[in-house]
């Protein structure tokens, strides 16, 4: 089976734990799960903040959450550019894999091409013969 794999599973297969995880982050980081969770987190953040009777550890206008979103977008931006360099050179190897079954596919069409093309002269020359033959013998 272990040269039946597709580029995709070699691919991943070559791949560091550190690709890995940098392919998961931006998976992760670019789903609704993602910002329907941050929302949510940023909605309570914020209303724990304003409401809160004795402590706010973040009064408005919410500095260290700021910080937070910063630090994030800071890790995420090179993470997500790492995983689209990935996609671009997973999309180059398929471009030139499919190149290469077209290739193939257009090399074996035009074997079969000829290949039909000298059927086809045969059985003309067999009729021609076979003609030939009747015309040789109803001459006679």
């Amino acid at each position: 089976m272990g040269n039946n794999k597709t580029w995709h599973e070699k691919h991943r297969e070559g791949l560091g734990f550190g690709s890995r995880l940098a392919d998961s982050v931006a998976k992760g980081m670019g789903s609704w799960r993602f910002i329907i969770i941050q929302t949510v987190f940023v909605g309570v953040w914020m209303g724990l903040n304003v409401v809160g009777y004795i402590y706010h550890w973040d009064a408005y206008p919410f500095i260290l959450l700021n910080l937070l979103f910063s630090t994030q977008a800071a890790y995420a931006a090179p993470i997500i550019m790492m995983s689209q360099n990935r996609q671009s050179e997973r999309d180059r190897v398929q471009a030139q894999s499919d190149y290469q079954t077209n290739v193939d596919a257009k090399l074996e069409i035009e074997a079969l091409a000829v290949r039909l093309d000298k059927i086809e002269t045969e059985k003309l020359d067999k009729i021609i013969k076979m003609l030939e033959e009747m015309e040789n013998n109803s001459t006679k």
